[in-house]
């Protein structure tokens, strides 16, 4: 869904990772840093009710997630490593994100539809990780499963628009139902990569 925007940011950021790779920083310093920077917002913003400041700060750090990558890519320093480790720290980052609805959710009973809420944070907190599991898992077997309805930037961006009108005045109830339904995109997503890891599997065996 946000293939092109993340397309056009990367040629906006060429200028900005040209400079910081002239001043010494590496990509894996940026990496690093940008992890630490939205887990930290995430567990502290988030959970406090500070949720329009917290989801605009995390946004902005998610829409420069790639700029790591331009760095990488324009200083010859792309590889395996480098790739390994930003989807290794992605999923601490995106754990941290629905960790702070969770805890803003628990922390705040008083709000409508709190339990409900509760619950589909936390659905999409654990299947938010299996979606990337079944990928990695995939690709340690021969096969590929760059499928799904569900991929890392979509479900960021549609659990943290509606987490910041909340504070503004966007009911709960709107913010509960986005988080089931993207959930829902992420069991999808988790049974679309396992049907098709199988179909592959089952095609090679009965080939050889």
């Amino acid at each position: 869904m946000f293939g092109r925007l993340r397309a056009t940011m990367q040629r906006w950021f060429t200028p900005l990772a040209n400079l910081l790779i002239r001043r010494g920083v590496s990509p894996d310093a940026v990496t690093i840093a940008g992890t630490v920077i939205v887990t930290v917002l995430a567990l502290t913003l988030l959970p406090t009710g500070h949720l329009t400041l917290g989801a605009l700060l995390i946004g902005l750090f998610v829409l420069t997630d790639s700029l790591d990558g331009v760095m990488a890519r324009a200083s010859g320093r792309s590889g395996p490593w480098g790739a390994f480790l930003d989807s290794t720290l992605d999923r601490v980052s995106d754990g941290a994100v629905f960790a702070g609805i969770t805890l803003w959710f628990a922390l705040h009973p008083q709000e409508p539809w709190a339990g409900a809420g509760t619950v589909a944070a936390l659905a999409c907190l654990v299947l938010g990780s299996v979606v990337p599991y079944a990928r990695a898992r995939a690709e340690s077997v021969g096969a590929t499963a760059a499928v799904g309805i569900a991929e890392r930037s979509d479900r960021l961006v549609v659990a943290l628009v509606p987490t910041a009108f909340v504070q503004v005045g966007l009911p709960v109830a709107v913010l509960v139902v986005v988080l089931g339904l993207l959930a829902l995109a992420s069991l999808v997503t988790v049974a679309q990569r396992v049907l098709t890891v199988r179909s592959q599997l089952l095609h090679t065996t009965e080939g050889a």
